[in-house]
């Protein structure tokens, strides 16, 4: 007898999988009319961002960032002090610093509010650091508290051949005191020492010119 040849089935079709048909993914189509507008819509887009940057942009053309070193305002403190003179009773402090130290305000104060009249200026120190001075042949205990925002005394520190007192509340504020003749300065900020000590030490100079004051304080820090 003879052997029968196998039988070979047919091969699958190409591109199918067990005789599966193929799957042709489907594009999504999108109207002709649809793509037209959402064309337009980006299109309004970004003609509405260029006139709103061409609107704007004058504007800031016109007004420049300002400079680093920021606004300083043109103090006379002599000048003020010399005409706060006549109503302080004393002659008000103007310490010079230097030029790298730069008044923001120098005023009298009546003290209409706190009761005891003030000659005040604000510093602008070097480091960027701001230092408040206050000035009056009046100083009582309140007064005082205030001016040094209730802060302890923690030691002293010599300016101008003088001692202050100085107060640190270690919150970042300190004040140095002086009873000099005849009135009370507090310096008060977030300076450094070493800031605090140079205009500390024109203070003292500044006293050390003026005749003393003819009302004494009522009330010198506490040793």
């Amino acid at each position: 007898m003879q052997d029968k040849p196998a039988s070979h089935a047919p091969a699958p079709a190409a591109g199918t999988a067990s005789g599966s048909p193929v799957q042709t993914p489907v594009k999504p189509v999108i109207p002709a009319a649809a793509a037209k507008r959402a064309n337009a819509s980006v299109i309004g887009m970004m003609i509405a961002l260029a006139v709103s940057i061409a609107a704007f942009l004058p504007i800031v053309l016109m007004n420049p960032a300002p400079k680093s070193d920021g606004f300083r305002p043109d103090i006379n403190v002599s000048a003020v002090a010399q005409n706060a003179a006549g109503v302080a009773g004393f002659t008000p402090v103007a310490p010079n610093p230097g030029d790298t130290y730069s008044p923001n305000y120098a005023r009298w104060e009546s003290g209409t509010e706190s009761g005891v009249p003030t000659w005040e200026i604000g510093y602008l120190t070097p480091k960027e650091a701001f230092i408040g001075l206050a000035q009056t042949a009046q100083a009582n205990p309140t007064w005082l508290v205030q001016q040094v925002e209730n802060a302890p005394v923690t030691g002293k520190r010599n300016a101008g051949g003088l001692d202050w007192e100085l107060r640190d509340s270690g919150k970042g504020k300190k004040s140095m005191v002086l009873v000099h003749r005849g009135t009370t300065v507090v310096l008060t900020g977030a300076a450094q020492l070493d800031e605090f000590t140079v205009l500390a030490a024109a203070v003292v100079q500044s006293l050390n010119s003026n005749p003393p004051a003819t009302v004494s304080p009522s009330t010198a820090p506490s040793p």
